[in-house]
């Protein structure tokens, strides 16, 4: 019992540390808060007799700070949205990634990669303890409407690779 209570401290204090991390690294003249509508999921694999759930409707929210150096876009965002068995997950984390910044027609528009750390929760995965992760992360969109993509590879016997997907509407700048 007390190696179960070491493990939810240790997982607890991690969360609050890497929080706090991600909370105390925004720069005063922080930019933009938007919307995420969590949606999609297109599993690039199967299992025989399992059938995945790919619409992984949820909600959540990502921060996007001012860039750095006009490039280097740093955010933090926070979800829940229901997972590949309709279990409902959670996850807290942070990124940067990198902006292009082109035209379609007279639309602004941008394609940004780079990565994204996190802790999450899910049924079903390591006990429904709290876990470490690091994606690679994409986007692409106006400067309203975006599409964010991750790509989720093979980490356990029972899962399979998937691309996950976000619609991303941006509220303004603050």
């Amino acid at each position: 019992m007390e190696n179960g209570l070491t493990a939810k401290w240790c997982a607890r204090t991690s969360i609050i540390t890497l929080l706090l991390m991600c909370f105390f690294s925004i720069p005063a003249y922080a930019d933009e808060l938007s919307v995420l509508l969590n949606g999609r999921a297109i599993h690039l694999d199967s299992q025989p007799g399992i059938t995945y759930n790919e619409n992984n409707w949820g909600l959540g929210f990502q921060y996007d700070m001012a860039p750095v150096e006009e490039k280097w876009v740093p955010f933090v965002t926070v979800s829940e949205f229901k997972d590949s068995n309709k279990n409902t997950s959670y996850y807290a984390g942070g990124g940067f990634l990198y902006r292009t910044n082109f035209e379609w027609g007279k639309t602004p528009m941008h394609f940004d990669a780079g990565g994204i750390v996190f802790l999450m929760k899910r049924k079903g995965f390591k006990n429904n303890d709290p876990f470490a992760g690091i994606l690679p992360a994409v986007s692409l969109g106006t400067p309203r409407v975006s599409v964010n993509m991750t790509y989720i590879p093979k980490v356990d016997p029972k899962m399979v690779p998937l691309l996950f997907f976000q619609l991303k509407i941006t509220f303004g700048n603050f």
